[in-house]
């Protein structure tokens, strides 16, 4: 199913009166695409993710997913995945990943099953049994993506996941799961302030401009996914994060 933003608009009332940050945004994610959004600081691109998956209503316009109106936040339509895992701490590993089945009404039994397949996913099969203080940051922001994943949803928004990483964890996380999540056929929205994380990802990176957040272009990656990260020693990866550092510059507005 297809994930539809038509016109959005997002306004929030401050002291001083109300502050529009995302304005006149039209968008549509293909199942299994990869989509990247990027854009400067304080553009509203979080904002954007939380109204795709429903956390936020718009001022106007509206989100849908094949024609029915997304209202409320459904994990098995649009799980988020945070840079913050969220994990419980008493928990192991796999009961982590299983809570959302819980949560939902699945028997324990078949929670368990689907929560042991999503950690094969992200390759952690043999910490299953772990607690999250066993793991390393990047590990549980794998233990985070299974969870999401073990609701099945029809995407994933991701929101600055690896932001609390150091660069190499970032780029060799990023190379793994982006090969598993290209397998799985996943469709991903990924919100990101690197270059890097958004040329390498994506089938298609969206620029917004400085706010209000507004389309400023769109950019198709044309390298095949699952990639290496030996794509980031191109020409082509070079040249599209020239073009996309050029647009994210602060002064970049969208005039009407």
């Amino acid at each position: 199913m297809a994930l539809n933003i038509s016109d959005l608009s997002i306004t929030y009332p401050t002291k001083d009166g109300e502050l529009l940050a995302c304005e006149n945004i039209s968008l549509r994610v293909e199942p299994g695409e990869f989509v990247t959004v990027i854009g400067p600081s304080g553009c509203g691109k979080s904002t954007l993710l939380h109204v795709m998956g429903g956390m936020l209503k718009p001022t106007r316009g509206a989100v849908d997913l094949d024609g029915v109106p997304v209202t409320q936040p459904d994990p098995r339509k649009a799980a988020f995945v945070f840079q913050d895992y969220s994990l419980l701490p008493w928990k192991t590993v796999i009961e982590n990943v299983e809570l959302g089945l819980i949560f939902a009404g699945v028997s324990r039994r078949t929670a368990r099953q689907t929560a042991a397949e999503k950690l094969a996913t992200v390759g952690l099969s043999e910490f299953a049994g772990a607690r999250p203080r066993q793991l390393s940051g990047g590990m549980q922001q794998r233990v985070a993506v299974a969870r999401a994943l073990a609701m099945e949803p029809a995407y994933l928004l991701m929101d600055e996941p690896f932001g609390a990483l150091d660069e190499q964890t970032r780029r060799s996380l990023g190379a793994d799961l982006g090969q598993r999540l290209t397998a799985t056929g996943q469709g991903v929205v990924l919100i990101t302030h690197s270059l890097e994380e958004a040329i390498y990802w994506a089938d298609r990176i969206v620029v917004l401009s400085a706010r209000p957040g507004r389309v400023l272009t769109e950019i198709r990656v044309a390298e095949t996914r699952p990639r290496s990260l030996d794509f980031m020693t191109t020409p082509e990866f070079a040249g599209i994060r020239a073009e996309l550092f050029s647009l994210i510059q602060p002064s970049r507005r969208v005039t009407a």
